[in-house]
C-alpha cells in the first residue's frame, strides 16, 4: 500500500518563545484546557511507553485521571504487562496527540504507586460496571474465551449486588512524575514550533529545538 501521498497541511496555529510558560505544568494545564475547550473526544488519552522485563518497548493508550505539580496520574491493573514492565524500569515516555489543534506533548518522567486512599477514592467514584470489570479482568493473561469473562462478571454482579464492591488488592493509581516536556506546534512547510522543558538542579529550563 502506498502512502506517499498521504499529507496535510499544519497552519492552524504558531507558537514561539512570547507563548511560553515559565513552568511546563502551566503550559500542559493551558493547552489542556484549550484541548478540553474544542470537544475532542477523549483529550485525556495518552500513549505510554514502558520497557517489558524482557528489554522490548511497548506502547498502548491509558487514560490521565490527575494532573498537578505532583506528575500525572492514570490507573491499571499492577499485574498488567505495563505495570509489570514499571516494577523493572520506572522510566517511561507519554504522548499526547489532539490533531484537529494540531499538537502533540511528550513527557518523560518515572513512576511510582500511588496511596491506596487515593487509589479507593477514584475506584469508587467509577461506574458499576468499570469496578466490577476491574475484578473480573486478569490483565494481559491468556484466557480461553469471552465467556471465562462474562461467567466471571455475572457471577461478581450478583454477589456485590447489595454491598459496595471492593478495589482489588492489585489495582490502583500510577502516578508519572516528570522530568521532561516537550511541546509540539504543526506549521506550515513543516517547519513545526517545538519547544522542550528539562528538569536540572531542579529548575525548568527551555528551549526551541528545529522541527
Amino acid at each position: 500500500m502506498d502512502l506517499s501521498d498521504l499529507r496535510i497541511s499544519y497552519s492552524k496555529d504558531s507558537f514561539s518563545e512570547s507563548d511560553l510558560f515559565k513552568s511546563p505544568f502551566d503550559q500542559f494545564e493551558k493547552w489542556f484546557s484549550e484541548a478540553l475547550k474544542s470537544k475532542l473526544d477523549e483529550p485525556n488519552a495518552m500513549s505510554l511507553a514502558t520497557i517489558s522485563p524482557d528489554g522490548k518497548p511497548r506502547t498502548r493508550i491509558v487514560l490521565v485521571k490527575d494532573f498537578s505539580k505532583d506528575g500525572l496520574i492514570f490507573y491499571t491493573n499492577y499485574e498488567s504487562a505495563k505495570a509489570k514492565g514499571m516494577d523493572v524500569n520506572k522510566d517511561v515516555s507519554v504522548n499526547f496527540v489532539w490533531h484537529p489543534l494540531q499538537r502533540q506533548i511528550n513527557i518523560q518522567g518515572f513512576t511510582e504507586k500511588v496511596d491506596r486512599k487515593v487509589s479507593e477514592l477514584y475506584f469508587h467514584s467509577r461506574p458499576r460496571g468499570s469496578q466490577l470489570g476491574a475484578l473480573v479482568s486478569p490483565q494481559s493473561t491468556v484466557i480461553a474465551s469471552r465467556k471465562v469473562l462474562e461467567d466471571r462478571l455475572a457471577e461478581l454482579d450478583a454477589r456485590y449486588q447489595d454491598e459496595p464492591i471492593p478495589l482489588p488488592e492489585n489495582w490502583g493509581g500510577i502516578r508519572i512524575i516528570p522530568t521532561r516536556f516537550e511541546f509540539w506546534q504543526g506549521r506550515d512547510n513543516r517547519l513545526h514550533d517545538r519547544f522542550e522543558y528539562n528538569l536540572q538542579n531542579d529548575q525548568w529550563l527551555s528551549q526551541r529545538l528545529a522541527p
